[in-house]
Formats: structure tokens, C-alpha cells, sequence
């Protein structure tokens, strides 16, 4: 996703969105892209990758430092940063755990 589109993509998602910070040399941004939509089936509709080497006033946006960084929105809105093991199990424990609380204030 570029600068340009991220909030316009974000703002009109529908359910839930995960947008992935990541950048190309990073190895744990790979596992978590291959990771996030098995481990959210079902309950994520939409998927977003944010490459910060081509996207940085993005990430300034947000100061974003430590790659990768999840995302979670609800219905357009960011809902919260999801913070976890790389792990399925972990990820969907820890997602539906921060959907059931209310939303955080936007980075």
C-alpha cells in the first residue's frame, strides 16, 4: 500500500483489516506476512502491507521504529497494534482478545 492510499483503503474497509508494516530485508516481516492470514481466517477480510522504504511518511505517521507492526482496524477505524508471539495460536488468541476490548486511541 502506498502513502497515498492508506487511509482512503483503510478508511473504507468493511469488518476487519490488518495492515502489516514491513519492509523487504526484514525476515520476521516475511514470517509474520505468511503467518497473518491463516492465523486471522475468518476473522480478518482484508489484508494490507505497508512497505516503509517506499512509504515513509506512513510510517513517520504513525512512528513506527521496530518492524514488523500489525495493525488492527474495525470498520474503517483503527482499532489497535497487535503485540504477540509469531505464532497462529498466538495471533488469534491475541486478536480476538483485543477486538472483545474497546478500541485505543490512533498512534
Amino acid at each position: 500500500m502506498t502513502e497515498g492510499s492508506y487511509h482512503a483503503r483503510l478508511a473504507a474497509a468493511s469488518g476487519v483489516a490488518v495492515a502489516l508494516f514491513s519492509a523487504p530485508h526484514c525476515g520476521a516481516c516475511r514470517a509474520w506476512k505468511r503467518l497473518l492470514p491463516d492465523a486471522l481466517a475468518g476473522l480478518a477480510g482484508a489484508f494490507y502491507e505497508v512497505d516503509v522504504s517506499e512509504a515513509t511518511g506512513v510510517a513517520r505517521y504513525f512512528g513506527i521504529f521496530h518492524l514488523p507492526t500489525v495493525y488492527l482496524y474495525r470498520d474503517g477505524q483503527f482499532h489497535a497494534e497487535l503485540q504477540c508471539e509469531a505464532r497462529a495460536d498466538a495471533i488469534r488468541q491475541a486478536t480476538h482478545q483485543l477486538l472483545a476490548a474497546p478500541a485505543q486511541d490512533e498512534p
